[in-house]
């Protein structure tokens, strides 16, 4: 695990430069995303040419999450997992629970902390010793971002008194940096010259870090014991289309890959570049960036009105924070102008220039609960009521639309949390199928 003291340590830029190294190394490699996070793994998935995984102690429990780590792990010569946030910092501020640290000790995995030094030089010995004292960790090694080798060389026996690898340093690359916006960082395709970028930060770090030593502290991970979770299965399969383009990215691969077990087979389409919807039985609208492409998604009217026919003959939809977006009578631009999207759910969606709602929440109606996160600067006119979320605070609010049939909100759910939400979407599946 690559973590840090907080977010904003450059983790995301040394991790996917790794990455690019042990891959330019012929080693096989899986990496997986500590927390709530999208873009990060898409990243990830441009490196190793396989999808990035999310694993995530609030969502499941320890048996259920080591399982994922362990699934996805398997065949691969190395995993590598990007840290969230600070090390420490869980889902409240007097716990670690649900913290990169956790994860790491729940999964057995070795962790290297990544510090930045910019400003500092003696001053991170302190820092180091703070976090190794300070509670349980698994930390094994220090790579120190943007410091010199001068720096690095005076500092890095201080560091091993302590027990630990000085694995190397990271010198600045400004050149090599990637931007952010509003939900995290830009998406990979929007990076100029990407691959180019990444192979020349992975040359880099091949001479400033001792990735041997890396590969050494991997390979001394302990054994992991994993046992995949029982599944309920429905009666019968169905075809389920997922809205996959530029504008609906946002999708935890976990929940595909459950969705799959349970039978489904995933036909994945393109709002912005399809006329109409494939022959299915249900669709996911997932989260992304519909406001960076409200022109395209108002111009392809042919297939805002198939989701609308769709989803008012009865067919089911999961959709998510931007495909919930999409789903309204409009989207407001930046000049003021309603853009139309499908609408299915009356009024508008406009950006409030600050974060509405943000956090983890559990997510129930009747019974029926799941775990997930709301981060969004964009409201609705109606947020919907049916859905009760309540936070780890205790505070609840109202939310979601569910006909029977449709569950539109701004929340994102993660399947794994509970198997009775993906089982009821494929039920619902099952039955507007056979209806038809």
């Amino acid at each position: 695990m690559i973590a840090a003291p907080s977010s904003g340590s450059g983790k995301t830029l040394v991790t996917c430069g790794i990455l690019q190294a042990l891959v330019n190394r012929g080693l096989k490699t899986a990496s997986f995303k500590c927390g709530p996070d999208y873009i990060d793994p898409m990243f990830h998935s441009r490196i190793i040419g396989t999808r990035s995984k999310n694993l995530d102690a609030f969502f499941v429990n320890e048996d259920t999450l080591r399982h994922l780590f362990a699934k996805g792990a398997d065949g691969c010569d190395i995993s590598v997992i990007e840290g969230v946030m600070g090390f420490y910092d869980g889902i409240a501020v007097d716990s670690s629970f649900a913290s990169s640290c956790d994860v790491s000790l729940k999964t057995r995995t070795p962790v290297i902390l990544l510090l930045d030094c910019r400003g500092a030089s003696l001053s991170v010995i302190p820092v180091v010793k703070g976090f190794l004292e300070f509670r349980e960790n698994r930390i094994a090694g220090v790579i120190f971002n943007r410091m010199s080798e001068k720096v690095f060389k005076t500092i890095a026996p201080e560091i091993e008194k302590m027990g630990i690898k000085a694995i190397g340093y990271v010198p600045k690359v400004d050149d090599l940096v990637l931007e952010s916006r509003h939900l995290g960082l830009v998406l990979p395709h929007e990076v100029a010259d990407l691959k180019d970028k990444l192979n020349r930060l992975a040359g880099v770090l091949e001479t400033t870090l001792d990735i041997d030593k890396m590969l050494e502290i991997a390979r001394n991970a302990p054994d992991l014991d994993a046992v995949a979770p029982k599944l309920p299965m429905p009666d019968g399969k169905v075809r389920i289309g997922l809205a996959d383009d530029e504008a609906f990215c946002f999708i935890y691969e976990d929940n595909l890959d459950i969705l799959r077990r349970m039978g489904a087979e995933i036909v994945r389409f393109s709002p912005l570049r399809d006329r109409a919807l494939p022959d299915v039985d249900g669709i996911i609208l997932p989260g992304g960036y519909p406001e960076l492409h409200m022109e395209e998604l108002e111009s392809n009217s042919s297939m805002r009105e198939s989701v609308k026919a769709a989803l008012k003959g009865g067919m089911p939809c999961m959709a998510e924070c931007g495909g919930f977006m999409y789903l309204h009578s409009g989207i407001e631009d930046a000049e003021g102008r309603v853009r139309p999207m499908c609408g299915v759910i009356d009024g508008n969606v406009r950006d409030k220039h600050k974060l509405v709602r943000f956090g983890y929440a559990t997510f129930s109606k009747d019974g029926l609960w799941v775990k997930g996160h709301e981060f969004h600067y964009w409201d609705s006119d109606d947020c919907g009521s049916d859905w009760i979320a309540e936070k780890n605070s205790g505070k609840s609010y109202e939310c979601i639309h569910d006909d029977g049939r449709t569950v539109a909100g701004f929340p994102h759910f993660y399947y794994y949390s509970n198997p009775e939400l993906p089982l009821e979407f494929i039920r619902r599946c099952l039955a507007y199928s056979r209806g038809r």
